[in-house]
């Protein structure tokens, strides 16, 4: 296949059309496009399509494969629906085989059909690197692993916020491990077995992670993120504002193979508050159902998230004891409440211990604890957040 066919099947690409905008290979087709345009414009197309590509320090053949995986086409997103259209299917074989024997060749393929001249011309260009590939079995494995690994942009992220009614990936999420939250292992097991029944299919409940601020309610949801990233899992953190784009957003990922965890941070109403009732919404599903690969996860200072005051309970309203038990409900709706309670001093100090050795602190465990404790008396009580804080600190060798 000389360089102009090549470049009228790439620039002709149906069902992995979206190829074209990544930037190395907008550059990989602007170059085969200058062949026929004499020396001086393949030469610079081609150096800045070598550009493009060491800047990611990726072999080519490599570097086009993985974009093929991780294209957003119809034939991926039908895999679990059913399938696409044969014509689609078709399309796709073609263009697996045609990608192959593009990211397999290197400059001196590419030239090989071309004058003389215009060889000796890119002599000087570096060689790019390739290697053999099998496309078409590497994307049949894709597909069949589609459930954990995902398409688009969801196999290049696993956090995504919300804009505008989109989910924008989070380029660098907090990197929180679970291995890296001691104390809580109780607490923080209950929502570890929710978050495998959602990723195994089985029925998984909305959670309320309820208690004392610093306990690492939010640490432990974005650590569950990053532990099970790998199985299929996925993190949409959403504000309060934003609750009522939610329901949209939930009806465009519930075809989606991949598991979600809505995640709303320190969440609580007023009793006038427009969004109660799109958590609600979100909580109970539509007349059609909550989607089996969503669950919510939420965190509170408050157990009954509804703020309510003595004045509420006066006034005009002739069903004043339904209003109340609405608004006292919602966190009902939640089938799972895990309380995160502010340490005692035995588990503060088990948790200060096990930051020490995280951390590399080299202090005898009596001091430890000793100045744990009055730096928890100053900070305003115990925490892990505090206990984090002060380790931190004897890291960086501050006095405490």
């Amino acid at each position: 296949m000389d360089v102009h066919e090549m470049s009228l099947r790439l620039h002709g690409l149906v069902v992995l059309r979206g190829l074209l905008s990544d930037p190395v290979i907008e550059k990989y087709a602007a170059m085969l496009a200058s062949a026929a345009s004499g020396e001086d414009a393949f030469v610079t197309s081609a150096a800045q399509f070598e550009a493009a590509l060491f800047d990611t320090g990726r072999c080519w053949t490599d570097y086009l494969l993985d974009a093929v995986l991780e294209n957003d086409n119809i034939c991926i997103r039908k895999a679990a629906s059913g399938g696409a259209p044969r014509a689609a299917e078709d399309a796709l074989t073609s263009e697996l085989a045609f990608l192959q024997q593009a990211g397999c060749g290197g400059l001196d393929d590419l030239l090989a059909d071309l004058p003389e001249q215009l060889r000796a011309a890119c002599a000087f260009l570096p060689r790019w690197e390739t290697k053999e590939a099998d496309y078409p079995a590497a994307y049949l494995q894709r597909r069949r692993e589609v459930g954990k690994k995902g398409y688009g942009m969801f196999a290049r992220h696993h956090v995504f916020t919300v804009e505008n009614g989109t989910l924008v990936p989070v380029h660098c999420p907090d990197p929180q491990r679970l291995s890296e939250l001691p104390g809580y292992e109780a607490e923080r097991a209950k929502v570890i077995a929710n978050t495998k029944a959602l990723l195994a299919g089985l029925p998984a409940n909305n959670v309320l992670l309820y208690g004392d601020a610093g306990t690492g309610k939010s640490s432990t949801v974005k650590a569950i993120a990053n532990e099970f990233a790998g199985e299929g899992l996925r993190l949409v953190e959403v504000k309060k504002n934003q609750l009522y784009q939610i329901p949209a957003v939930m009806e465009a990922l519930a075809d989606n193979p991949l598991k979600f965890v809505l995640f709303i941070d320190d969440l609580s109403f007023s009793s006038n508050d427009d969004d109660f009732a799109a958590l609600k919404a979100i909580l109970e599903g539509s007349v059609g159902g909550r989607s089996h690969n969503i669950a919510a996860y939420a965190t509170s200072n408050r157990r009954h998230l509804v703020k309510e005051r003595l004045s509420d309970r006066e006034g005009d309203d002739i069903h004043a004891g339904d209003t109340r038990q609405e608004l006292m409900s919602l966190s009902a709706r939640f089938g799972l409440t895990v309380t995160f309670q502010s340490p005692d001093k035995q588990r503060f100090d088990a948790i200060l211990l096990e930051l020490a050795r995280q951390y590399g602190v080299q202090m005898p465990a009596d001091q430890l604890y000793r100045k744990g404790e009055a730096f928890a008396l100053r900070a305003g009580g115990r925490s892990p957040r505090v206990a984090k804080q002060f380790i931190e600190l004897c890291k960086g060798g501050v006095p405490v």
